[in-house]
């Protein structure tokens, strides 16, 4: 057990409530109410006019990407900086991801690197929102626009975020969100596509559950429902839409909490010259689902942090280094910036309720560790 764990889940008894009702119930345990509360709530606050929730946020991108269009011989330009399930997803439908190098402020897509990837096969734009840190997306929907390409944002760890007042979310043709355990909020799994397209929404429908046309409730209904296309068993639990319904109601005070345990973070780390917090840009709305920085000799300070029982992780390794990028499909590319700034990040514990006491032990163990060198 870690004395101090990377994240912790913020739960109170509004969340036990809801699921112990859902539970109780005794009937749509699968598909039920939770779920459609659960899509007009995320809508209503991300500011879209459509939500469908999944099972995950990878199923979400794999279905988005399907109700797009998106097949083989297609391009779609990635961050290698990210999730792996981001470079995955195209791969997923039949295109190839094309790996493009970051900016070193949001560590999200640079645009000039992604204007030199685009060709002809080029249909989508797929970027990241790091940490909670939005993206330049506004440069990346400029330059989606110019080329009559698909902007679609992972926006996995970035619920609540905003540019100038515009949620992360709204800016491409649709989004993804995530409810994993470790993000803003949680359905323990889960996730979510945002869009404002109907025709999206409808399709995402279908792939979301084997491609069938559902009228109501399948399992409460004796009505034929037909299958008109390929579809999966993409689907949230009512369950855990019950969770997700609870959690996104103290959303915005959750995201005032990690804010401020960032801010308190940022005043500490300050003092440490081995250590470089991050520098949000101007107009942007950052909500912390992870809090990283940039450091000197960063594997042995993370081991350091684990010998007195504090965890941190590396967020990311570059996608197109793994073995199975590498030596199974072949992919060889230079992305310096990537490469650069994946060798000094360390990401931090963060949580709602992490205390400034905790916050206390983890600096003053960096600064023991750099004292030491």
């Amino acid at each position: 057990m870690w004395k101090i764990p990377l994240f912790k889940i913020y739960w109170d008894e509004d969340d036990i409530k809801s699921v112990t009702e859902a539970i109780r119930a005794g009937e749509n345990w699968a598909v039920g109410p939770n779920i459609e509360e659960f899509e007009q709530r995320i809508a209503e606050y991300v500011g879209t006019s459509f939500c469908v929730v999944f099972n995950s946020g990878t199923s979400a991108l794999h279905a988005t990407l399907l109700a797009h269009g998106l097949k083989e011989g297609d391009e779609v330009i990635v961050p290698s900086f990210t999730f792996i399930a981001t470079a995955n997803a195209p791969l997923f439908v039949g295109a190839k991801p094309v790996f493009s190098d970051i900016e070193p402020e949001t560590f999200g897509l640079s645009y000039e690197a992604v204007k030199e990837k685009i060709t002809d096969k080029t249909k989508a734009i797929l970027p990241i929102h790091f940490g909670g840190c939005p993206c330049k997306i506004e440069k990346m929907k400029e330059l989606a626009e110019d080329h009559g390409l698909l902007l679609i944002e992972d926006a996995a760890e970035a619920l609540g975020a905003d540019v100038g007042g515009k949620k992360a979310g709204t800016f491409g043709d649709s989004a993804m969100l995530s409810f994993c355990q470790n993000k803003i909020i949680t359905t323990g799994d889960g996730g979510a596509v945002v869009t404002n397209s109907r025709g999206i929404y409808e399709r995402l429908k279908l792939v979301r559950s084997h491609g069938r046309s559902e009228t109501s409730n399948y399992f409460s209904s004796t009505a034929y429902m037909d299958y008109i296309t390929l579809g999966y068993n993409f689907r949230l639990s009512n369950i855990s839409a019950a969770l997700g319904v609870a959690q996104l109601k103290k959303v915005d005070r959750l995201i005032s909490m990690r804010r401020e345990n960032a801010r308190y973070y940022d005043e500490k780390l300050k003092e440490i010259a081995e250590v470089e917090t991050v520098k949000v840009p101007k107009r942007h709305h950052h909500v912390y689902q992870m809090y990283t920085v940039k450091v000197e000799h960063r594997d042995g300070l993370m081991k350091h942090l684990a010998n007195k029982g504090i965890m941190s992780k590396v967020y990311f390794y570059p996608v197109h280094l793994t073995h199975f990028y590498k030596n199974v499909l072949g992919y060889k590319i230079n992305l310096p910036v990537t490469e650069r700034l994946a060798s000094q990040v360390l990401t931090l514990p963060m949580y709602p309720h992490l205390s400034k006491e905790e916050m206390d032990i983890v600096v003053s163990e960096i600064k023991n560790f750099y004292q030491g060198i």
